[in-house]
């Protein structure tokens, strides 16, 4: 089993200050240990960017990746323009070419992009670890960032493929 790291929509217009997603300091350090855990195992980082035209522009400066993540000369980028990191993008392609099988999945925007990629990449036959603390996204009216969190931690594990794991836990293979 070959892994790969994808970080999702980790990008400056959603971590702005006002307001900040759910523990955005410490979501996107969590996320620095494990890319640079990967990197130094020699595996592959993705950073996925999505675009919403008029509003999240391809190369503008909201579009572009969070400051604070640290960024490796060999990491991969792939854009998107849906919820699902899979859809009508080079990733898949890319991951069959390098041999990957399981996916350490991470970022922004826990009960859309987090959730479509998770469940899209079991559907192709990927094993996910979800990394449970490193994946954040705003209060909505209805529920708190936190809940929301803890709610599809819970619910994406519970089959037998995917599984949701702290940081400083995930394995790299």
């Amino acid at each position: 089993m070959k892994s790969a790291v994808l970080v999702l929509d980790v990008q400056t217009k959603m971590f702005t200050d006002h307001p900040r997603p759910f523990e955005a300091d410490e979501v996107v350090k969590r996320i620095n240990d494990v890319t640079t855990k990967a990197r130094e195992s020699g595996i592959p980082v993705l950073f996925i960017q999505t675009e919403v035209q008029g509003y999240l522009d391809y190369d503008s400066e909201g579009w572009s990746l969070e400051r604070n993540l640290i960024l490796g000369k060999n990491d991969l980028y792939i854009r998107k323009t849906t919820g699902d990191s899979f859809l009508r993008t080079e990733l898949e392609d890319t991951l069959k070419s390098l041999n990957i099988s399981d996916l350490i999945i991470c970022g922004y925007a826990t009960e859309f992009c987090i959730d479509n990629t998770t469940r899209r990449a079991t559907g192709l036959g990927y094993t996910v670890q979800l990394v449970s603390d490193a994946h954040t996204t705003h209060d909505k009216e209805h529920l708190s960032a936190e809940i929301i969190r803890d709610h599809h931690n819970i619910t994406l594990s519970m089959g037998p493929t995917i599984t949701a794991v702290a940081s400083e836990n995930i394995e790299i293979n």
